[in-house]
């Protein structure tokens, strides 16, 4: 496996994973799977703020998932504060794909003086999710009861909290994500 920042040529294959997870599971509040030029305009909101987008490939160079780091919220007191995203092929699951993605996303926010990752998981069932950030020392941080309607049913939302660097613990070092 070769984890690697995202390029251009990688958003069909993106897309694709994103959009078998949208239709497919509650990982994500989202019903309509976006198009090719939408993910585009995200990885882009992403990189301007310099933030990591990282994609897995095989050895053929076949992507098999994506994970990023976003702005947590817009307004600047939250610029310490970001919140990461992964999604893995549905053939590649449970290979610790999305934990070798997530682990590179984390090392590069705490390079970048970011204080605290936040994960925002679709559905209190998703055990894989959850199991993934907790074996990366994510910490519970609530959950939000019923806060999404999918697939005919009413679903949870999971954040958890994972401190980095020094955390609350000290000053904020540089601008942040230049909110």
């Amino acid at each position: 496996m070769i984890v690697r920042a995202a390029i251009d040529a990688d958003i069909a294959a993106i897309t694709a994973i994103y959009g078998h997870h949208v239709l497919n599971s509650t990982g994500t509040f989202e019903e309509m799977p976006p198009s090719e030029g939408e993910i585009a305009g995200r990885i882009a909101a992403v990189s301007a703020l310099k933030l990591p987008y990282l994609v897995s490939s095989d050895e053929g160079g076949r992507v098999t998932g994506f994970a990023y780091a976003s702005a947590f919220r817009p307004r600047p007191a939250y610029r310490y504060t970001a919140e990461d995203s992964v999604y893995v092929h549905p053939g590649h699951m449970g290979r610790g794909l999305g934990k070798a993605l997530v682990a590179q996303v984390i090392a590069a926010c705490e390079a970048l003086g970011v204080r605290q990752m936040i994960a925002v998981i679709g559905d209190s069932a998703n055990a894989g999710s959850i199991g993934l950030h907790r074996s990366l020392g994510f910490e519970d941080a609530g959950v939000g009861r019923g806060f999404g309607f999918k697939f005919g049913r009413w679903v949870d939302v999971v954040w958890m909290q994972k401190t980095l660097g020094q955390g609350a613990d000290a000053p904020p070092v540089g601008e942040g994500l230049g909110l």
